[in-house]
């Protein structure tokens, strides 16, 4: 009986502190890894990328973000740099979020705008630490088939 209330008593503190950090003007910082080859177009064979994102909550579970990232692609081409904004949106306080952006992004070989949507979950491993994995789909302006697609991005955050 006792050890099932310690967990209840754990359990509620680790929901109260995951609601307590997407409060407004709560500030955020990210760093993570993207694709590690699971990223697909039809240029792509190889694909690896380091980004880092920072974000105010201007209220209440809505964040407006701001990234930028370094991509190293396969052997035959030039690797790229990304800057991007975006906003994300924390669905019922529980670490689920969907987001949408754009990206500009630079290669040796092409500029492209891109508009992104992510969908991921903020694991929350301390009061401020997460483990934020995440799913996204990036829109090539450019050439649609060449350069739009999907990929995976697994970082940490956190919350101030």
């Amino acid at each position: 009986m006792k050890k099932k209330l310690i967990m209840m008593l754990v359990a509620l503190m680790v929901s109260l502190s995951g609601f307590a950090q997407f409060e407004s003007g709560k500030f955020y910082a990210n760093a993570s890894l993207s694709n590690i080859n699971l990223s697909y177009n039809s240029t792509q064979k190889w694909h690896f990328g380091v980004n880092a994102k920072g974000g105010l909550f201007f209220t209440d579970n809505w964040m407006v973000n701001a990234n930028v990232g370094y991509d190293h692609l396969s052997a035959e081409s030039d690797d790229a740099i990304t800057l991007g904004a975006g906003v994300r949106y924390y669905i019922l306080q529980n670490g689920l979020f969907i987001g949408l952006g754009a990206d500009y992004k630079h290669s040796g070989s092409y500029d492209d705008l891109m508009p992104t949507v992510q969908i991921g979950y903020a694991f929350f491993l301390s009061r401020t630490i997460t483990l934020e994995p995440e799913v996204y789909y990036n829109q090539s302006l450019k050439s649609h088939s060449d350069y739009s697609g999907f990929g995976l991005r697994v970082g940490f955050g956190i919350y101030l």
